[in-house]
This record gives structure tokens, C-alpha cells and sequence, in this order.
């Protein structure tokens, strides 16, 4: 790599940098805590007036959970499309929506009619789903629910549970899970006097 290459590489890792952070809700003063680097160098590095080293790279991309090279190598507009290929197992197709390890994981799910008994199971974790189309069956411990589009149901995984098809035709389905029993958090507007 010739040293105007290098410089230019190195250029675009401050606004790639902001754009990043600024994605993803971060303060300066949040990304400071989560990575021990001031608030100022992170301030200078964004707009380029602080070199970017190895030593700030390496805990910002462990904060953002994205691979180092995406910070010094992504090109300046990145495409916002989504490239995962499905994965086919049994009667079930899944397209994983995130792409970094650990933490919330999203998955779009196609779950086809399966003969037989369901058999619950239980494992480490919390998970969330929303109902595309079709009917969703969800057996939660002795307990049984159907949900269809545009309904949601969390439960901790560590109950034994299994969902599929309410009938004879597929599900589509949205499920957020995270392993180390994360939680979903949605927002929604407080309850006012009149409210009932």
C-alpha cells in the first residue's frame, strides 16, 4: 500500500467512525465509558484530528461489536441492504437478520406444518416473537396460546416451550433472542389520567 493510500484509509475512519456511533444512538460520553478512551480523543479522532491507532481501534469495535476491518475498510456509504442466506432445517427456514456474535440475535422464521406430537424443550435465554402471517402455536410449560399476525409473545426459554403452525399451513415469524436471557425493552407512551 503506497503512503497516499495509507492516508487515505486512514482519513475516512473518522467520519466512518461518527456515522457509525451516530447509528446507533451512542454519546461521546456513553462510548467513553463503555471504552475508557476521553471523550476528546474520541471527539479529535472523528474529526480526523487525532490519528487512528490500533490501541483506539481495537475497543471500538469491540463497543460496537463490528469487526476491526469494517471500521478502517467499509466504503464511505455502506449498502443498508441485508445479505444472509436462509438456513434450511427440517421444516423450518431461517434467515438470521444480525450480523455481529453474542448479545440479541433476530431471526426471520418460516415454520411449515410438521406431523407428530410437539416436544417442548428448554435451554439458557429469553425470546421474543412477532407473527408475520399465518397462525402461531406457542406451548409454554401447561399453558397454550395462538397468535396470529401482528401479535407478539416474550417468555424466558428456560421454560419449556416449543411453537409451530396453529394448523395445516406455515408461519412466518420474527423471533429476537438473546442467550444471556436479555430482555426486550419497547418503548411505549405513558398512560395518561383519561386513559383506561
Amino acid at each position: 500500500m503506497t503512503d497516499d493510500a495509507y492516508a487515505h484509509v486512514l482519513a475516512a475512519v473518522g467520519p466512518r467512525l461518527r456515522r457509525l456511533r451516530q447509528e446507533r444512538g451512542v454519546t461521546l460520553t456513553a462510548l467513553s465509558k463503555a471504552t475508557g478512551i476521553s471523550v476528546s480523543t474520541l471527539s479529535r479522532l472523528e474529526s480526523g484530528g487525532r490519528k487512528a491507532t490500533l490501541e483506539l481501534l481495537l475497543p471500538l469495535a469491540q463497543a460496537h461489536q463490528v469487526p476491526l476491518d469494517e471500521l478502517v475498510g467499509a466504503p464511505e456509504v455502506g449498502d443498508p441492504r441485508v445479505r444472509a442466506a436462509p438456513v434450511r432445517r427440517a421444516h423450518l427456514t431461517a434467515v438470521p437478520l444480525t450480523r455481529q456474535p453474542g448479545g440479541l440475535q433476530a431471526f426471520k422464521l418460516v415454520i411449515d406444518p410438521v406431523a407428530g406430537p410437539p416436544e417442548q424443550r428448554t435451554h439458557e435465554g429469553y425470546e421474543w416473537l412477532y407473527v408475520l402471517s399465518g397462525r402461531l402455536r406457542l406451548l409454554l410449560a401447561d399453558r397454550e396460546v395462538e397468535l396470529r399476525a401482528g401479535e407478539a409473545a416474550e417468555f424466558d426459554t428456560r421454560l419449556p416451550h416449543w411453537f409451530g403452525p396453529a394448523g395445516d399451513a406455515s408461519v412466518e415469524l420474527l423471533s429476537l433472542f438473546g442467550s444471556q436471557g436479555e430482555r426486550m425493552h419497547i418503548r411505549a407512551r405513558p398512560r395518561g389520567r383519561g386513559d383506561d
